[in-house]
């Protein structure tokens, strides 16, 4: 119990620092650059989620060697764009279907719901699929007969 409230607390902080690239990216894209909002959240979740991988693999599920880093950044970037979709459909709802175009509408859409429900579905997408420990037979030869 208390490693999985330690992993837990690990994938909080680098979640935190994820959230603090992308909601900053995706601000001064959207702000200071007038680029349109759904351009701006996938340039900053893209962002994003390159620090929450290094983040992930190296501090939070690091005792989790089960697969080869490539297949393991692959399986890592397609849970994150299920998560990047999940904040843009929020967003899309929010900004085209319910006409709420301000900057704090799009970041609340965008940045409170999408990024909860999709940190949500990353928690367990990471620990359960992508970040899978070693199954002990696979790790020790079996001699048995």
């Amino acid at each position: 119990m208390r490693e999985a409230l330690q992993r837990l607390g690990s994938f909080t902080v680098v979640g935190a620092v994820a959230f603090i690239v992308d909601i900053s990216v995706y601000n001064i894209l959207a702000s200071g650059f007038g680029i349109g909002p759904i351009t701006s959240k996938v340039v900053s979740v893209t962002l994003a989620t390159g620090v929450s991988w290094l983040g992930s693999h190296y501090v939070t599920f690091r005792q989790f060697a089960g697969r080869p880093k490539r297949e393991e950044a692959l399986l890592f970037g397609l849970t994150n764009l299920v998560g990047l979709g999940i904040a843009a459909a929020c967003l899309v709802v929010s900004h085209y279907l319910l006409g709420f175009t301000s900057p704090l509408a799009n970041n609340i859409s965008a940045n409170v719901v999408g990024v909860l429900l999709g940190n949500v579905f990353r928690y367990v997408a990471y620990r359960f699929f992508v970040f899978r420990p070693v199954l002990q037979e696979a790790a020790e030869p079996s001699f048995a007969a």
